[in-house]
């Protein structure tokens, strides 16, 4: 009786400490795909805004881009208004990106 009972304590504390170490998405984290209605660089070149038109919603977002490869793509334009993107972005962080890609690739 006390092995069994050793047992399944020892079990819920293993299932415990496996659910706190493993990574938990942030709720905050938003993942889209939409048409680049406007691309706005700031006048120094390190940062950018982008605002999407949803193509689920039809909502529009506007996205601050700071990563240099997204930068250099403007720049290039690789990726230039009209073009669809996959973004995935942070809402809580003013709508910081995480990710911004032509679904197409690129």
């Amino acid at each position: 009786m006390r092995t069994k009972l050793n047992r399944v304590l020892l079990s819920l504390a293993l299932a415990g400490s496996a659910l706190a170490m493993s990574p938990i998405a942030s709720a905050a984290d938003v993942k889209m795909v939409g048409v680049i209605t406007k691309i706005q660089m700031a006048a120094d070149g390190k940062s950018a805004t982008a605002t999407l038109k949803d193509n689920k919603s039809g909502n529009s977002v506007t996205i601050s881009i700071t990563d240099d490869l997204t930068l250099d793509k403007f720049k290039d334009k690789r990726i230039v208004e009209g073009d669809e993107i996959r973004a995935k972005f942070d809402d809580a962080n003013k709508n910081l990106s995480k990710s911004f890609k032509k679904t197409a690739g690129c």
